[in-house]
């Protein structure tokens, strides 16, 4: 029996999807040294009063004026999503605008869960995992108007043939050097494993979908991709599978272009649920400059808490894993890692845990490496449901910096309005 679509694993997971070099930043990164724990700012509570959105899912991207943009599973003028951007409003505080209302009208998408990437004449683009002609998704375009508004445009609709074509894209999108967009859906293809899949643009602006990798749900092959793709400088694309490989914990991979057109697919790593390893990785993976491959696990490690995991390319084509932190549930430490990372100039990784911290409501960490090898954690956040803060900051979604070093992100959850929030973390305390 073939698999169908993906369905979270927790409770409040499954109740948001109801069955999830990508993000480019304008501002440039931080370049400080070592960091103290931080200071956290809402910078605004989402409500689902039927005018904003609710419930973040994805990460944000900032403009060149800093202003914020992000994507919500609920809310919105239809309950299914919005695009909404932050703007400073002169006073220290941030507005909300919507941008575009999803609706479950049979054409566009709803429920989107990625980050948005611009191009360079400022569109915007974003994927959903549900809505289109056949429920399965779609890729958008959000494009600015002369009078100020933004008007979308459907580029591909997905399903209608699980015998080739991918179902539900929740990861981010990520364009290559010609202007084509990547991605993976977590389901479908001819054995409903999910699929790779780029978009091509001709000189109508009509986008074909070609798909580069199916995967197999066959006892030993990943599947299940649910987070975005990274490319290397060489090309190859990177990223994870839920489950699937040698042990059936998933997987990282890589995708290689070949010189035919097609794509080989290698898988670098198959995570084992065997008390030392990480299991399950549900975002994505990032690069530094010596190609080394970081990211993170939702369980497993010493602690069954969660990983923060390397991999180091070998000389005969290999790959070693390192575990660079184990996460556990001991009133401080956050657990159940959902979110990508982030990494600095300076080699130091930043990132979220959906639960755990001083007050289980998940946190913000940072990672730097000591002159011994050994990796130093540093809470700087923990969230509070308390009214007021956030909490569970969302799966899938990394940080972003500012050009002062300050962190944003979402959580799904907490807030004065009940409905997640977007927030600051300045990573030295307060200025």
């Amino acid at each position: 029996m073939k698999p169908g679509r993906f369905v979270y694993p927790f409770p409040f997971f499954r109740l948001m999807s109801l069955s999830f070099l990508a993000v480019v930043v304008a501002a440039p990164l931080f370049l400080g040294g070592a960091l103290a724990i931080g200071q956290e700012t809402v910078l605004h509570n989402f409500r689902n009063n039927g005018l904003g959105g609710a419930s973040p899912r994805g990460g944000l991207v900032a403009d060149a004026a800093g202003n914020l943009y992000g994507t919500t599973t609920t809310g919105g003028s239809n309950n299914v999503g919005t695009v909404f951007e932050l703007l400073p409003n002169g006073t220290g505080g941030w507005k909300e605008k919507v941008l575009h209302n999803f609706s479950n009208d049979g054409k566009d998408g709803n429920r989107p869960s990625g980050a948005l990437i611009f191009d360079a004449a400022g569109d915007l683009y974003g994927a959903t995992p549900y809505g289109g002609a056949h429920q399965d998704g779609v890729v958008y375009e959000l494009i600015p108007q002369a009078g100020g508004g933004w008007k979308e445009k459907i580029l591909h609709t997905f399903g209608g043939n699980a015998n080739h074509m991918g179902q539900g894209p929740f990861g981010n999108l990520v364009f290559d050097g010609a202007g084509n967009l990547y991605c993976t859906t977590e389901a479908g293809g001819a054995d409903g494993g999910g699929t790779v899949f780029e978009l091509m643009p001709d000189a109508d602006g009509v986008w074909t979908e070609k798909v580069l990798h199916v995967f197999n749900t066959l006892e030993g092959d990943a599947y299940y991709p649910i987070s975005g793709l990274t490319f290397d400088g060489a090309g190859n694309l990177y990223s994870t599978t839920w489950v699937g490989g040698l042990h059936g914990q998933g997987t990282v991979f890589e995708l290689s272009p070949n010189t035919n057109g097609s794509w080989t697919q290698k898988v670098l790593h198959s995570f084992s649920h065997n008390g030392i390893d990480g299991y399950q990785p549900f975002a994505g993976v990032i690069l530094d400059a010596a190609g080394n491959v970081y990211g993170t696990t939702e369980g497993g490690g010493a602690h069954d808490g969660g990983t923060v995991f390397k991999l180091s390319p070998r000389a005969d084509g290999t790959w070693k894993e390192t575990v660079l932190h184990n996460f556990q549930n001991n009133g401080s430490d956050g657990y159940r890692l959902f979110g990508g990372l982030t990494l600095d100039p300076t080699g130091n990784l930043y990132g979220t845990t959906s639960l755990g911290g001083a007050s289980n409501g998940g946190t913000v960490f940072e990672l730097k490496p000591e002159a011994s090898g050994a990796w130093s954690e540093v809470v700087l956040h923990s969230f509070n449901d308390n009214g007021k803060d956030g909490s569970s900051p969302f799966p899938g979604a990394p940080l972003i910096f500012d050009s002062a070093g300050n962190l944003y992100g979402t959580t799904v959850a907490g807030g004065t309005g009940g409905a997640g929030t977007v927030f600051e973390v300045q990573p030295q305390g307060p200025k």
